[in-house]
């Protein structure tokens, strides 16, 4: 123990003398016998008459020039006039009662989180007494009498603008309206800004929690000199301008069919015939997949970019590229045929014009795509529910059996029987095309093969693209650009992919985005439809830069319009629904998966209204119990967030939906009535 003697003996007081004197939270008065001087205090005193206002950046007042100005008169009345309203001391009447000194206070708490700091206490604790501790009748009060006040008003728009009563009133009037109801209601009128309010649940009112309310904002009323040079626009006259410069009509067409049909090989191989995939390029690829043990999937990677998708050989994410012909330009949507990545199937057949429906013709192989499990149904159902009316049916690898007349034709019997009477179109506006996708037969040019050409003279598959007729665009609705995708470029906007589904859009203008509610301006839009690159029309497929706007409040399924005419905003509608071979029966309050564009939400059917026939609409039973296989009713859906929509009748890309349970679709549905 001889170690621990000299600790033993130690003195403490002299080892911890000096231990303090370089400790940071002792002040140098800690130890002195006298107090801190009045201007030593008044350094660290709280002056209240020296405090900024939240408003004072509106007026341009400067807090250093207020302290340097305290010793003149003008100064300390300048300091005196900006002193934060609040901030008067008020007195409540001395003969009030405990409960009605509660409700005052309870009263005025409202007022106050109302009107913000543009109405004095007094005004307000008059207000308050004058109608009996109610604050919609106090703020009526408030709007009826006159006022004087001084010094600048601070309004609670995000905008800076001067708040009249009548916007504050029409504020309150809103949250109450809206909470009364379970749910939100729809944005039928919005203006370009928004503001937001924290209204508490007191004395009577319903208002719990913060929400955001539109209002309107008087810097943001007048359209910008490009809003109103769009205005003065003929939507037609400029869309056919811009259109017959190039002389190519614009086609979006989707590429849809079963896993492994051949779907990627075949349009990397037509791309490569089309000249838009280069020798260089094309020799790549077919040296990687041949190190990877895939040679035959070398035209597919032409679409097939990502590492994954390679890997597995699949397509997992819709694959997008142009190529022109004589007369179209054509914008392609490569969709993937595993039954997992429907949704992405459904976000590139809702953008999409026409279909190509492939299908391998390998004995087998096809029977188990048409067949009960496989997606060849499916994804013709889906097509046609998103608004496909034109379909070319490539009946792909007839190679492998011969080039048989006989296996065309059987394959071209079911599924000609199959798209006319369970998918609903035409046998006019259906083609067949037997091709093969590795080899490039009957691609771009007639048949060469003698075995194809002994009995098929029908024309080539891009001679089937020519042919397809592009929809009427409805250039003259207003303005709504679904969007696809987000994404951040090298610069710091925010840019966003998607398809204008009607109207037209001009770079420089200033946009609303939904439901998110939220202004940017479109600094750029790129579109290889446009000859000048500057404006996009219903139909196009473009890329738009957007500033002013960060990318989380920016989704899938958003939708970009105009401030004048924003697109409704809902959760609850009444849609009339076209029910598929289901096994379990649709009743009230089967949850769904809602599928519209690019977006999916967590929906439910909340109301059976009607049974209906399925052609003439006719009303065949009120109130049913559940909804069988086959069959079609009038319905009311409710989804869990709010989303946009329009009425079929107005806007049929934003009006039309599919919906799925349990990885299967089961209804397809347009919207008649927003609730």
């Amino acid at each position: 123990m001889s170690r621990h003697r000299s600790v033993r003996g130690l003195n403490y007081d002299e080892e911890y003398d000096d231990y303090y004197c370089d400790a940071y939270g002792h002040s140098v008065e800690d130890s002195a016998n006298f107090c801190a001087s009045p201007g030593f205090e008044q350094q660290y005193m709280f002056d209240r008459s020296k405090s900024t206002a939240m408003g004072d950046y509106i007026v341009g007042t400067n807090p250093d020039e207020e302290d340097d100005d305290d010793d003149d008169s003008d100064g300390k009345d300048k300091a005196m006039s900006r002193r934060r309203l609040d901030s008067v001391h008020v007195e409540f009447p001395s003969n009030l009662s405990p409960t009605s000194e509660a409700r005052l206070k309870e009263c005025l708490e409202v007022l106050r989180d109302i009107s913000g700091e543009s109405i004095p206490e007094p005004f307000l604790l008059n207000a308050a007494i004058e109608a009996n501790y109610d604050s919609n009748i106090a703020l009526q009060i408030l709007h009826d009498k006159p006022r004087n006040t001084e010094g600048p008003s601070i309004d609670i728009v995000r905008e800076g603008s001067d708040a009249s009563l009548d916007d504050l009133k029409a504020k309150l009037e809103t949250i109450c309206r809206e909470d009364k109801s379970a749910r939100p209601k729809v944005l039928d009128k919005l203006a370009p800004s928004t503001s937001r309010t924290a209204s508490s649940s007191k004395s009577g009112s319903s208002c719990s929690t913060p929400r955001m309310i539109i209002s309107p904002s008087p810097s943001l009323s007048k359209p910008s000199p490009r809003e109103s040079h769009k205005a003065k626009l003929d939507p037609v006259a400029e869309y056919e301008k811009e259109r017959k410069s190039s002389q190519k009509q614009c086609l979006n067409m989707v590429v849809i069919g079963h896993v492994d049909a051949g779907k990627s090989t075949l349009m990397g191989h037509l791309l490569f015939k089309m000249g838009q995939v280069n020798q260089k390029t094309m020799h790549k690829y077919e040296q990687e997949s041949k190190k990877v043990g895939k040679q035959s999937f070398a035209f597919a990677w032409v679409l097939d970019e990502t590492g994954e998708e390679r890997t597995r050989g699949i397509t997992m994410d819709v694959g997008l590229s142009k190529f022109e012909t004589k007369t179209k330009s054509v914008t392609l949507l490569d969709a993937p045929g595993h039954k997992d990545f429907i949704p992405n199937m459904i976000t590139g057949a809702s953008q999409a014009d026409v279909a190509l429906l492939v299908v391998d013709a390998t004995r087998g192989e096809f029977e188990t795509g048409f067949e009960s499990g496989g997606q060849t149904r499916e994804h013709a159902l889906l097509a046609r529910s998103l608004g496909v009316l034109q379909m070319g049916v490539v009946v792909n690898k007839l190679d492998n059996e011969g080039w048989s007349k006989q296996r065309f034709e059987e394959i071209s019997h079911k599924i000609s029987a199959f798209l006319t009477k369970h998918v609903g179109l035409r046998d006019a506006d259906v083609v067949y095309i037997p091709c093969s996708g590795l080899t490039g037969e009957n691609l771009i040019s007639p048949p060469t093969n003698d075995a194809l050409k002994s009995w098929y003279s029908g024309p080539c598959l891009v001679d089937v693209i020519e042919k397809f007729r592009p929809p009427e665009r409805p250039v003259s609705k207003p303005l709504r650009l679904s969007v696809t995708d987000v994404f951040k470029g090298v610069s710091s906007l925010v840019n966003v992919s998607g398809k204008v589904e009607c109207g037209f859009v001009q770079a420089g203008e200033r946009l609303l985005i939904m439901p998110q509610a939220e202004q940017c301006i479109l600094k750029a839009v790129a579109c290889e439809n446009a000859s000048s690159g500057m404006t996009a029309f219903a139909g196009d497929q473009v890329v738009a830069s957007l500033a002013g706007i960060e990318a989380q409040n920016v989704s899938l399924g958003s939708v970009l319009c105009e401030p004048q005419c924003p697109v409704p905003v809902a959760t609850r509608f009444v849609a009339r629904l076209v029910v598929f071979g289901i096994e379990i029966p649709i009743t009230r309050g089967f949850p769904v998966i809602f599928h519209q564009n690019s977006m999916s939400e967590q929906a439910m059917v909340v109301k059976l209204i009607a049974s209906v026939h399925r052609s003439t609409g006719e009303i065949l039973k009120n109130k049913p119990r559940c909804l069988l296989k086959n069959s079609s009713a009038l319905v009311v859906l409710e989804v869990a967030r709010p989303i946009c929509i329009e009425l079929y009748k107005d806007v049929k890309e934003l009006g039309r939906f599919t919906l799925r349970c349990s990885g299967a679709t089961i209804a397809a549905g347009m919207i008649t009535e927003i609730l």
